[in-house]
């Protein structure tokens, strides 16, 4: 029934409206990045228009990649041959789904991708499984008119989660509105920030941290600032809107989310690091790479696709049109658009920051990845938002939390120390 099933969803696949039209020749380009309709349109526009070999670009859920990548090798008939997808996305599929891309990276030696990016595209495997494709990560933007209401002596690139709070209520008390703004709508990237900003700046981990006191404490700061955040921010998906709006006047957001906010009114806007905590300054770093499909229809055609769009010129274009920066050597150029001027300062300041503390995203969960977040979802809902008990609902939600856990036997990553099997959940 397995097989049949796969077989079903690979058919299925195959007759999905972006493969479709796919013209003869082309690249099947698929790709869980770049999904939002404007996001897609600027890339095939700007980016892969130009490029020296016709692509047709299909997006899909993340959730489906492997599901749909294996189906194909079940089907017999594989369509896509270059897949463009982030690290943690990409580990399922090293195994039986990916090319080796030896060849590729050695044609690109000179092209500046740094050592540690090019071994995380090793997947462990001890070959090329994907080449490093563009960077993002996670910022802060305010409005000008917040920096009036920042705390006494408070430096905006060194901010605390105190000072945040801080800040957040001398605007409410004085305008008399909540103006902080978090993604923690339907479609949303709140689960990011517990795991890449508020847990590692409290607790120095993610999982096996999950229960832990410093959890406590991460959960009810959170919450006496949750008093001073937009109502609205339950509803908010891309934080750019709210902050266009005005309804918003601070905003953590995926540096891509925020991008038609600071191409509309760059003088308006400041970017920032998000805060620190206790155990340092929590960020996530987002490395999506490209790898090629194994048995891929065109792999000459992926592989100069992947050339394409690992020259620094065309990263550079890449920056100023979707918000994801270069992962090659690449000067940012003295006429770079303001908005992406304005991301760069805040990713640069983040990465260069003294107390900085990487949070990877969640590798080898494969199909559990949205258990995984829904745990980190459902402790934010009855803490924050339903008032419960916040040991309770740790000691509840660990139990869910450590059933993915061991369902996929994912091993520990940063910032957790590494673990033999399962990531254990203290």
């Amino acid at each position: 029934m397995k097989r049949r099933s796969l077989l079903a969803a690979g058919a299925g696949l195959l007759a999905a409206p972006g493969f479709a039209r796919a013209q003869s020749g082309d690249v099947v380009f698929l790709s869980t990045q770049l999904r939002p309709v404007e996001e897609a349109t600027r890339l095939r526009n700007a980016i892969l228009r130009p490029a020296p070999v016709q692509s047709t670009f299909v997006t899909e859920e993340p959730q489906n990649l492997t599901v749909r990548m294996r189906a194909e090798a079940q089907a017999g008939r594989r369509t896509v041959s270059l897949v463009g997808a982030l690290h943690g996305e990409l580990q399922p599929l090293a195994a039986d789904s990916l090319d080796a891309l030896d060849d590729v990276a050695a044609q690109l030696a000179d092209r500046g991708i740094p050592q540690n990016l090019l071994e995380l595209g090793k997947l462990g495997t001890g070959q090329q499984r994907y080449i490093p494709w563009m960077q993002a990560t996670y910022i802060m933007a305010a409005h000008r008119r917040a920096l009036e209401f920042l705390p006494a002596g408070a430096d905006i690139n060194a901010l605390s989660y105190d000072q945040l709070r801080a800040w957040a209520a001398a605007i409410q008390q004085r305008t008399n509105q909540r103006r902080l703004g978090f993604p923690a709508g339907p479609r949303g990237l709140m689960a990011r920030f517990f795991q890449g900003y508020l847990y590692p700046s409290y607790t120095g981990g993610v999982v096996r941290t999950f229960r832990s006191a410093e959890a406590e404490q991460g959960w009810a700061a959170l919450k006496a600032t949750w008093a001073h955040v937009a109502p609205a921010s339950t509803t908010y998906n891309f934080m750019q809107e709210p902050l266009m709006a005005g309804e918003v006047w601070i905003a953590f957001d995926h540096v891509a989310r925020l991008m038609d906010a600071l191409r509309a009114a760059p003088g308006d806007y400041v970017t920032f690091p998000a805060p620190a905590g206790p155990m340092g300054r929590g960020y996530m770093p987002v490395i999506a790479g490209l790898g090629i499909a194994r048995g891929a229809p065109n792999r000459a055609g992926a592989a100069q696709l992947i050339e394409y769009l690992s020259r620094p010129a065309t990263q550079l274009r890449l920056a100023a049109e979707t918000g994801f920066f270069p992962v090659v050597r690449a000067e940012l150029p003295a006429d770079l658009p303001p908005a992406v001027r304005l991301a760069a300062s805040a990713i640069g300041a983040t990465q260069s920051a003294r107390d900085a503390k990487v949070s990877l995203l969640p590798v080898g969960l494969g199909d559990k990845g949205g258990e995984f977040n829904k745990v980190y979802m459902d402790s934010f809902q009855r803490i924050v938002l339903r008032n419960e008990n916040i040991r309770t609902v740790l000691d509840a939600e660990a139990a869910n939390l450590r059933a993915v856990m061991n369902a996929t036997a994912a091993p520990c990553w940063s910032p957790d120390a590494a673990s033999d099997g399962a990531c254990p959940v203290a």
